[in-house]
């Protein structure tokens, strides 16, 4: 992917204004890895994770009338995992050390996520690739990777062309201080 060093140097300037950030990776809808800085993470395989995560999630906020996905927040025993909106076509996952500054983290991740997703969704556009194919894709990787039992006793996915929300860098909400 071309727009992949600048989506880079948004993870390292991430890394740099919030300290306790010890791997972030930006990924698309269907688990591929656009960009990872995550020393010490198998990114491919937290990106895969990220995709299922994200994929509950989306079902989730649906069944409960909560609206659009947004993000998620993971709290573990040594810290934090936390996955952003980036665009209609990207996520961004971070890791952090337990002594983070959860406002502080959402603040970033949020701005970052928004940025990511202005690269990622110019990518897109500018190489044609419409919601269409974007899902025919993503149904074969989907069909690729699930066993045919399984795809017969799983229960409806959700619209892999509805895209995923972000706010304008510099939106507040009621959460953000």
């Amino acid at each position: 992917m071309a727009a992949e060093p600048e989506i880079l140097d948004e993870l390292r300037r991430l890394r740099a204004r919030l300290p306790q950030l010890t791997g972030a990776v930006a990924a698309g809808r269907d688990g591929l890895v656009l960009a990872q800085d995550a020393p010490g993470v198998e990114p491919d395989g937290l990106s895969a994770l990220t995709a299922t995560t994200l994929a509950v999630a989306i079902r989730m906020t649906d069944a409960t009338g909560r609206g659009e996905f947004r993000e998620l927040l993971i709290r573990g025993a040594d810290g934090y995992v936390a996955t952003y909106a980036a665009g209609r076509h990207a996520v961004l996952t971070l890791l952090t050390e337990d002594r983070v500054n959860v406002g502080r983290l959402h603040l970033e991740g949020r701005r970052a996520g928004a940025r990511i997703g202005e690269l990622v969704d110019a990518h897109e556009a500018a190489h044609g690739r419409t919601a269409q194919q974007t899902a025919a894709r993503e149904r074969t990787a989907h069909d690729t990777a699930v066993p045919e039992t399984a795809r017969t006793t799983a229960p409806p996915t959700q619209d892999s062309t509805r895209p995923l929300p972000t706010r304008p860098v510099g939106a507040r909400t009621s959460t953000d201080n």
